[in-house]
């Protein structure tokens, strides 16, 4: 279905309506609100939703109301005409056309390409069978809880971010969950050993088992086609009647390759975020940039507001890549890192561990600079240490005191030496 009119102006389409495509257009219509006509193509039957908040969803904490950024009347005040539950399947350069499953053809004189991910399948034997998910889209979601009111053992592969939120939901819907986990501790690209060590006790405390460096080799299944087990690559198994894949995300490149455009892993695209046809850009999960991918929400916005700034003509934007932070998203636990938190060859490291609490604090030096922080239990400082590392702060002053915290360091230092990220 489609809303909104069209007129003469030139004519703008996003092909992807999810969180990177739809705040391109936000930061867009901040700028020049009235230089586009604007069409929207999105797969899934809904508005533009918070995609990070499905864990909530899944754990009944939310409902999907609550999570729905951008509803219809949005699309239909800014005169956006939004084609739900469409696919576009080709597009046509020369001509400067898209083309939808159902058969439309839409021009353009400017694109974005927003099409995101899907989450990485473990090709192994049992592969078809039923009862095997991914956690991803609204639907997903909706099946899992549906499946939660019938089913009893829930595996979970991966144990990144998503694949804990997605243990942590289904055990608060009364299944028994296991994480399954290739590597030795959990959130291992997130958190130090010690930290992962303190989040995996917290959780097992809750009803959660472990199989950490576990491989499985193959799903099982029972004679109505539905998995009844894992079989790891030791030959041991685990019982489950419901699997969840959470194991890492692959870019959606196929309309692109097909179209002609420069991909490797991704979508190619410069500084200003445009492919290397130059009236096609591309934000979000879907391109690479400078060798790299992306999968949280901070790059994605920043690169949704570079794309605007061209796209408004402004032309005066850059994409750079900048370190990122992590926050872990389970009610009750609080784990956050973000820079080098593992510390390069080099660098000095502080500690802070109080096993009584529960608290773990770790900080990254070099050459007189925060470079990485990862904090568990009490994380209220976490965001001022991103702030010197992004700032790249001199912190040589007032290190001995660095590890307590902004409040502590603001209480010990002179006001006037004090950082400005405080």
């Amino acid at each position: 279905m489609a809303y909104g009119n069209h007129s003469a102006k030139p004519r703008l389409i996003l092909i992807g309506n999810g969180m990177a495509g739809v705040r391109t257009l936000e930061e867009l219509l901040k700028v020049a609100p009235e230089k586009y006509d604007i069409s929207v193509v999105g797969e899934e039957n809904h508005g533009n939703y918070n995609r990070i908040m499905l864990s909530p969803v899944l754990a009944g904490e939310q409902r999907v109301e609550q999570i729905i950024l951008n509803g219809e009347d949005w699309y239909r005040h800014h005169a956006i005409r939004l084609y739900k539950g469409e696919k576009a399947i080709h597009i046509d350069r020369a001509r400067r056309t898209v083309q939808l499953a159902s058969g439309e053809h839409l021009p353009y004189d400017k694109l974005i390409l927003a099409t995101g991910s899907r989450p990485t399948t473990l090709p192994i034997p049992g592969h078809q069978l039923g009862h095997l998910l991914t956690f991803r889209e609204i639907r997903d979601v909706d099946r899992m809880l549906h499946l939660t009111k019938t089913l009893h053992h829930a595996a979970v592969i991966g144990g990144g971010l998503l694949g804990l939120e997605a243990a942590s939901g289904l055990r608060q819907q009364g299944m028994e969950v296991t994480v399954v986990h290739s590597g030795s501790w959990l959130l291992n690209k997130q958190l130090d050993e010690t930290a992962a060590r303190l989040l995996q006790r917290t959780l097992e405390s809750r009803g959660i088992r472990f199989c950490l460096n576990a491989r499985t080799h193959a799903f099982l299944g029972d004679a109505q086609g539905n998995v009844r087990a894992l079989e790891f690559q030791t030959g041991e198994t685990l019982e489950a009647d419901m699997v969840v894949t959470a194991t890492g995300i692959t870019p959606n490149v196929e309309l692109a390759i097909h179209s002609g455009l420069q991909c490797s892993n991704g979508i190619l695209v410069n500084d200003t975020l445009q492919t290397f046809d130059p009236v096609i850009y591309a934000v979000g999960e879907c391109v690479q940039h400078r060798g790299r991918l992306f999968g949280l929400v901070a790059p994605l916005y920043e690169q949704a507001r570079v794309c605007a700034n061209h796209l408004a003509e402004l032309g005066i934007a850059r994409y750079v890549q900048k370190p990122e932070a992590t926050k872990l998203k389970i009610t009750g636990i609080q784990a956050f890192s973000a820079g080098d938190f593992m510390g390069e060859e080099g660098a000095e490291t502080l500690t802070f561990h109080d096993r009584e609490q529960g608290h773990y604090r770790k900080l990254v030096i070099r050459d007189g600079r925060l470079t990485g922080a990862v904090l568990y239990g009490d994380t209220q400082d976490g965001g001022w240490f991103f702030e010197l590392i992004q700032q790249k702060v001199n912190i040589q002053e007032w290190r001995d005191h660095l590890i307590f915290g902004k409040d502590f360091c603001l209480a010990t230092s002179d006001s006037s030496t004090f950082p400005a990220a405080a």
